[in-house]
């Protein structure tokens, strides 16, 4: 994978009604970006419908750790999963 100047991999694909780009990127081993979650990395899935999304999750029970609407990106939410794994929610800009 060629590395961009930002330090992670921009993966093209063609899906319809999908973000045209993954990002793939490594943290320093000193980061505190996965915090509270002592794993050494964090999975990002995008999602069609934030809103909807996180009413799913706290139906079951899973507490949101940050949620931030005013991204340039769109919009994103942290959850913890089962194992304490910090995982990364985006609803991307349309």
């Amino acid at each position: 994978m060629p590395v961009e100047a930002w330090g992670g991999a921009a993966l093209h694909y063609d899906a319809p009604k999908h973000p045209a780009t993954l990002a793939w990127n490594a943290f320093p081993a000193t980061t505190d970006y996965f915090a509270p979650s002592t794993s050494g990395l964090m999975i990002n899935y995008a999602v069609d419908d934030m809103n909807a999304m996180l009413a799913r999750l706290r139906a079951k029970g899973v507490t949101v750790i940050k949620r931030d609407d005013h991204d340039p990106n769109g919009r994103f939410a942290w959850i913890l999963d089962p194992e304490g794994n910090k995982v990364e929610l985006w609803e991307p800009k349309r």
